[in-house]
């Protein structure tokens, strides 16, 4: 009688090991393309990421960067204070977006060029990511108030 309980809690826990094993992968799985790592721009130009990994690049645009092709291509740059990184991006922009305002743009970087699927602006005079404050604060040249979480 004791050898069969022990063969039912050992089938028991090897059901909910291979359970847990499995619900690991596929969370695994479903999340691969959801996780978008977040670099300044002096980050960028110091270590380039691999064409092929999307990531997240902010800072501030740079003042005179902006300019505006055919239809909706747009060009500027975003810099950090330490570095600048050149953002192409085809799409309507934010209403907010403008030169001197923060921004975080999802997309990949070529070697050359940052090239945007979507740019997010901030939504008011007082917001600003915190990975962009904190890469700012990092370069020294962030001057406003705390980011709101």
């Amino acid at each position: 009688m004791k050898s069969l309980k022990k063969k039912r809690r050992i089938q028991i826990i090897s059901v909910a090991v291979l359970a847990l094993i499995l619900s690991t992968a596929m969370i695994g799985y479903a999340m691969r393309d959801g996780i978008n790592y977040f670099r300044s721009p002096s980050q960028v130009m110091a270590e380039p990421p691999q064409s092929s990994e999307v990531f997240r690049i902010g800072g501030l645009v740079e003042d005179g960067s902006l300019r505006r092709g055919e239809g909706t291509q747009v060009r500027f740059r975003v810099t950090d204070g330490g570095a600048s990184v050149p953002v192409e991006y085809t799409g309507v922009l934010p209403d907010l977006f403008e030169e001197g305002q923060g921004m975080v743009g999802l997309g990949s970087f070529d070697g050359q060029t940052f090239r945007a699927t979507e740019i997010l602006a901030k939504h008011d005079e007082e917001y600003m990511p915190k990975e962009v404050v904190d890469a700012l604060k990092e370069q020294g040249v962030y001057e406003g108030g705390a980011p709101d979480s």
